[in-house]
């Protein structure tokens, strides 16, 4: 769980930086800057490190550096504020392949329920997809701290239910069905 939110903090630096940014300064100047500045740093530190940066990466720093120039140049914040929705739909894409979600789940998960392991794939997709058409509607108004409390609260929130939600009926469906095949494999020995 501590890797899940270490990624997503990791994915959402320089919105971050942004946000506090603005939030102590009230400016879409300085604001956007340093979160240039952050997303181009957390790039130097990784290749620094040796660490594999992805395609991901490199594309998130393109749309920093593209869509908070816009932004300073033309002093429009809703340049910067559009890339959570770009990045939601890049990720709801990815998604929407078969079986994404195989390969970050628990064996007991995958031999018990793999059915229900699409299902859930393809409802984080709509999840991305929806959250993106939200950014777009509140970074439309132009208003930043509408656009911050969106994207801090309402949009990590909704990942954090998600996935609350996803782990509970896992769990429950899990439980269940070797509840009941224990309980088949005890009638069976029983009537022998």
């Amino acid at each position: 769980m501590k890797s899940v939110f270490a990624r997503l903090g990791s994915d959402f630096l320089s919105s971050i930086v942004f946000l506090v940014v603005y939030g102590i300064s009230g400016d879409v100047v300085p604001a956007t800057a340093a979160g240039i500045a952050a997303a181009t740093a957390q790039v130097i530190y990784a290749r620094i490190k040796g660490k594999p940066i992805g395609f991901m990466t490199y594309a998130s720093l393109a749309l920093v550096i593209v869509l908070g120039s816009a932004t300073l140049l033309t002093k429009d914040p809703r340049f910067v504020m559009f890339k959570p929705s770009i990045a939601h739909f890049a990720i709801g894409a990815v998604m929407l392949k078969r079986g994404w979600m195989l390969r970050y789940m628990p064996p007991i998960v995958v031999e018990n329920i793999p059915h229900l392991i699409m299902a859930a794939g393809y409802a984080w997709a709509g999840l991305m997809f929806a959250l993106g058409l939200g950014n777009i509607a509140v970074a439309m108004t132009g208003d930043v701290k509408l656009w911050a409390l969106y994207v801090s609260a309402i949009a990590f929130g909704a990942k954090i239910a998600a996935f609350a939600i996803q782990y509970a009926v896992f769990r429950v469906v899990v439980t269940r069905k070797l509840r009941g095949e224990a309980a088949a494999a005890a009638r069976n020995t029983a009537a022998v």
